[in-house]
């Protein structure tokens, strides 16, 4: 670990929209060692309040070399060599989406994270005993 505990980062993203063009939007990247098996990711989409999605780290970081995910989160690299993207495709009840996300800001993003808790780790900075009670005294 090299200390800070948090690493958050800002995104550009497109969403692709059902003709195949593309809407800007910008994304905050989370990842905290006290929930090390975890990425957050909110956006604005309108005005409306903003919508995040929780993912496995392992997820994202697998979809940078090839197709991860099944069910809600899809991710997998996309375009030529020299401009490499990440497609994120989520599922919800609420509608699908697709991403086009810059590959070299989200790899830097990801290496950030593993220099706070290491790949195989992460399960030294879970409190099992306060998850357990959590999961046993709230519902």
């Amino acid at each position: 670990m090299n200390g800070s505990t948090t690493v958050s980062a800002e995104l550009g993203l497109r969403l692709v929209v059902p003709d195949r063009s593309t809407v800007p939007l910008l994304a905050t990247l989370e990842y905290a060692a006290d929930d090390p098996y975890a990425i957050r990711m909110s956006f604005h989409v309108g005005n409306d309040d903003p919508v995040e999605w929780i993912f496995a780290r392992e997820l994202l970081t697998i979809g940078i070399e090839r197709r991860a995910g099944d069910g809600d989160v899809q991710v997998w690299p996309a375009g030529p060599e020299n401009d490499r993207t990440l497609h994120l495709a989520l599922s919800s009840p609420f509608g699908n989406a697709l991403f086009d996300v810059p590959l070299t800001p989200m790899a830097d993003f990801l290496h950030k994270t593993y220099d706070i808790v290491a790949a195989g780790r992460e399960s030294e900075f879970v409190d099992m005993d306060a998850e357990l009670e959590h999961l046993l005294w709230s519902s």
